[in-house]
């Protein structure tokens, strides 16, 4: 368990905002992956809109939108002005998790508890779908209504390419690859999953942070404080790897030592991530005290990467 600083926001609190959240992003997404929303200029497939909506919509907790819109909300910007930004994080991640599921990669038939894209539809249907549900992703964030200025919008495509790209997660899911043949050092796990879990959550904050206009100080504490929450998301997803039931988690569980794949907690023990992990949240939340109580939705959020059971 770890120590919580804030007064008011309570656990059960967290989570009645957390899932009401994830209810507004589930909306919006139901509304934006339709035939009308993704036509243009010819007219969206239907089995290709049905895939994307599949490996978008079943489920999902949302994470990395909610960053988006808790930051954002630190310098006052309400929901919906942060909602077309958060659903780009969302999409961006919808469609790393049905490439990641195909078998040149993770190889997965199970994501959310439901089969995953390639096999409710087949590979190239699913390789189609996560390449538009990215394409989507940068067609909202160029899109007016995400923000009136053009400079505010270009920065938040410049972040998210960066999070999404070579430097970030698709690197480090190349470095993930790599790593199963072995030969990785401690800083090579490290740095692998800073990029392949973290960059994403951390470009998530910064892009709230962008939104609400953050000065230098502001934008580097909430780079601190995503970076962290970033180590701190992957470290708790390796636990629950070795400890949680594949009931819990809606996928295969144990396939990180199945694979060899290279992570911490094999590296350095169960019990030394768990202690870990408390460090981590520790810097994450240290990161926020330049901060009152606006910032208390990103405390709660870091408290529960590490205390989530799935």
């Amino acid at each position: 368990m770890i120590a919580n600083p804030m007064n008011d926001f309570t656990s059960q609190h967290y989570e009645t905002e957390r899932l009401k959240y994830a209810k507004t992003i589930q909306q919006a997404l139901d509304q934006t992956l339709t035939p009308a929303h993704l036509s243009g200029p010819g007219k969206a497939p239907e089995q290709l809109v049905n895939a994307m909506r599949h490996g978008a919509l079943n489920g999902g907790k949302r994470l990395r939108p909610l960053l988006v819109m808790q930051a954002a909300k630190i310098f006052g910007i309400p929901q919906n002005l942060s909602l077309h930004a958060a659903l780009s994080v969302e999409l961006v991640h919808c469609y790393s998790l049905v490439h990641d599921d195909l078998p040149a990669m993770d190889d997965d038939d199970l994501r959310r508890g439901q089969p995953t894209v390639h096999k409710a539809y087949d590979e190239a249907t699913a390789i189609l779908a996560g390449d538009t549900l990215l394409a989507q992703a940068f067609a909202l964030l160029a899109d007016e209504q995400c923000h009136q200025d053009p400079q505010i919008r270009s920065s938040l495509v410049l972040e998210l390419a960066k999070g999404a790209g070579a430097g970030g997660m698709a690197g480090g899911q190349a470095l993930d690859l790599e790593g199963e043949k072995g030969g990785f050092s401690m800083n090579d796990i490290s740095r692998m999953q800073d990029m392949k879990t973290g960059a994403l959550i951390t470009s998530s904050v910064r892009m709230g942070a962008i939104l609400g206009g953050a000065d230098q100080p502001q934008l580097a504490a909430l780079t601190t404080y995503g970076q962290a929450a970033g180590r701190a998301f992957q470290l708790a997803d390796d636990i629950l790897d070795i400890t949680a039931s594949a009931e819990q988690m809606g996928k295969a569980t144990g396939k990180d030592a199945a694979r060899s794949k290279p992570t911490l907690v094999a590296r350095i023990g169960l019990d030394a991530a768990k202690t870990h992990l408390g460090e981590t949240i520790h810097k994450a939340l240290s990161a926020l005290l330049i901060f009152g109580a606006e910032a208390d939705g990103l405390r709660a959020t870091a408290i529960y990467f590490a205390e989530r059971k799935n």
